[in-house]
């Protein structure tokens, strides 16, 4: 249980980390040089442009894995009732639709060849913390009934 423990807690660190991380590299013409596009800086520019979309956005990229990790955190330390873990499973596959939204984003605009995008190390990272919770909420119950 200590392993789960120290490994979801790793998770609320390196969440915030992921969110900063470059995502992708971007560039109009292989001229040009490569802008690099984060979560946040994604949602930076959706504020701008489309509200719906980004508060969308917002809610499987950060409120989601964040809540569920935190959540599970509480489970795991006992201060939240066991019952409330598969509402935390949801969150954490409701947060794997981020992940897919970006590979969709990242196939459409290979695709289409105007420009020219390189995923960088950050969605590898967003996207091992999003199947590490989900590996985490899943391993969760098994070791709380054995400590039990």
């Amino acid at each position: 249980m200590t392993a789960l423990r120290v490994a979801n807690l790793a998770l609320l660190v390196l969440y915030p980390v992921a969110w900063f991380a470059p995502l992708m590299r971007a560039g109009l013409l292989p001229l040009f040089g490569m802008s690099e596009i984060s979560v946040i800086s994604g949602l930076q520019s959706l504020w701008g442009s489309d509200v719906a979309l980004a508060l969308l956005v917002t809610f499987f990229a950060l409120l989601a894995p964040y809540l569920k990790t935190a959540g599970l955190a509480l489970v795991q330390f006992g201060l939240l009732d066991m019952r409330t873990l598969p509402a935390l499973q949801m969150l954490g596959k409701l947060a794997m639709a981020d992940v897919f939204l970006i590979a969709i984003y990242v196939t459409v605009a290979k695709g289409i060849g105007v420009g020219r995008i390189e995923t960088a190390w950050g969605l590898w990272l967003f996207t091992g913390c999003i199947l590490a919770s989900i590996v985490i909420g899943h391993l969760t119950p098994r070791s709380l009934a054995r400590a039990a």
